[in-house]
């Protein structure tokens, strides 16, 4: 359970202090009442009128006793704060579950309890406890939603205690909040064969040495015990001792996914621009190659990448993979445009041949930068692409065509250079894009079979 904040609703006992306090929390029929003794007051010490005095006198000091008592009161109340789920897709929904416990001995009167959240989640949630018995508990709920990615803060818990006639109220705050983190959609995408690999774990093209633990293939000294079919006799001659070969380790393909967060390269903004779009695509890509097995990387132009990846990326087996994608998935919910107008050091990251699949999202790209990813190619063994027509992306509403020849000849460039690149206009499917990707490979319009 996730704590939102526990604590008790006694105020303070500050003399001064505790006069404003209890004064400031009088609600509107608190200072009319109060407003309205005064001038009976007056009006009857003008007037002469002694019933008068009495009547003031009443409305006056009843607001003031409703204060001093509901500052005074000395029953003690708990919060705490639940997300379900704490980290949720763009656009989905989560619920927070709210219990209030009531640790004093005495029974609460009405309370009304109140949680901070962002704008961007929706309105502040307000629900009204009638009473809580001593040792009791109350549990609300409500639901937030946003469009946007992000961290967003939840609390802190507020408690508002009024009397039983409404003159009073008075707010205590808990000290902790929440965090609901809102990462990008995810689209399922189908199994196919982008880099002509078999599969993530096993015999693929572009592969890498498995974790620690798995045997390697250089030849140590024999021991007690090993099989003399294993006894590798060129090692043997060599050292002059007896060498056995090691089992021959599993290995798993690699994949480095690249996004492009250049803020020149993109227009717009809002859950439906391009860059988010983007954000999306690499987020599914990710999640994707995770679940076929692969040794997983999340690069961007300037180079930065998750926190606590390893120099292969992240592996996709078991429990491993579901939190190696739950890292990546917080490091996009608050990636944002850099300031950086190059890809060089996207580049200068990637080694030399063993990248294994290389998958890019990319923004509007010049001349240049576009000479730079073809270079990329080089350093990978197999490039897909799929870059974003600004042409179609900047257009909302006019239905005259762009331009479109220097992005076409982009991607020219970059099938020359051995790349699979692909347009993406505003609204397309990343799952359609990524079938579309396998069929150029291909040559095929159907993918049967063992897949990546």
């Amino acid at each position: 359970m996730s704590a939102g904040g526990t604590g008790q609703a006694e105020p303070d006992r500050g003399e001064a202090g505790g006069v404003r306090t209890a004064l400031a929390g009088l609600t509107t029929r608190g200072r009319s009442f109060l407003a309205a003794g005064i001038a009976a007051a007056i009006c009857a010490y003008v007037l002469g009128q002694s019933d008068l005095l009495r009547v003031g006198l009443l409305l006056a000091v009843l607001p003031l006793l409703c204060a001093t008592v509901l500052y005074r009161t000395r029953y003690r109340v708990a919060g705490s704060r639940r997300l379900s789920p704490a980290r949720v897709p763009a656009g989905s929904e989560a619920r927070v579950h709210l219990r209030v416990d009531n640790v004093s001995r005495l029974p609460t009167g009405l309370l009304m309890l109140q949680d901070r959240v962002p704008y961007v989640l929706g309105p502040r949630p307000r629900f009204v406890l009638d009473r809580v018995e001593p040792g009791g508990r109350r549990e609300v709920s409500y639901r937030v939603r946003s469009d946007l990615r992000g961290r967003y803060p939840l609390g802190p818990l507020q408690l508002r205690l009024t009397d039983p006639f409404g003159m009073c109220e008075l707010t205590r705050s808990f000290s902790t909040y929440d965090t609901l983190t809102v990462i990008p959609r995810v689209e399922p995408l189908a199994p196919v064969r982008l880099s002509g690999e078999a599969k993530g774990y096993g015999d693929g093209r572009q592969r890498s040495l498995a974790l620690a633990g798995e045997d390697d293939v250089i030849p140590r000294g024999y021991r007690y015990g090993d099989d003399l079919r294993r006894v590798h006799w060129r090692s043997t001659a060599r050292y002059g001792e007896l060498m056995v070969r090691r089992e021959e380790q599993p290995r798993r393909s690699r994949c480095t996914v690249l996004l492009d967060t250049r803020g020149i390269g993109y227009e717009g903004a809002g859950p439906d621009s391009a860059f988010e779009w983007a954000v999306s695509g690499t987020a599914s890509a990710l999640v994707h190659m995770l679940e076929r097995g692969f040794s997983v990387r999340l690069l961007t132009d300037n180079g930065s990448s998750v926190p606590g990846e390893g120099a292969d990326g992240f592996a996709g087996t078991g429990q491993d993979s579901a939190d190696a994608a739950g890292l990546m998935m917080d490091t996009l919910a608050v990636i944002d445009h850099s300031d950086g107008t190059g890809l060089s050091r996207a580049y200068d990251l990637l080694r030399g041949g063993n990248e294994g699949l290389l998958i890019a999202f990319l923004g509007d790209l010049d001349e240049e930068q576009a000479a730079v990813v073809a270079k990329m190619r080089q350093r990978s063994g197999g490039a897909v692409a799929f870059v974003l027509d600004p042409d179609t992306w900047v257009r909302e509403t006019t239905d005259v065509p762009g331009p479109g020849a220097p992005h076409e000849e982009r991607l020219r460039m970059l099938r020359e250079a051995g790349w699979t690149a692909l347009s993406v206009p505003r609204g397309a499917s990343l799952n359609d894009l990524w079938r579309q990707a396998d069929r150029d490979r291909s040559g095929l319009t159907a993918v049967s079979g063992e897949a990546l």
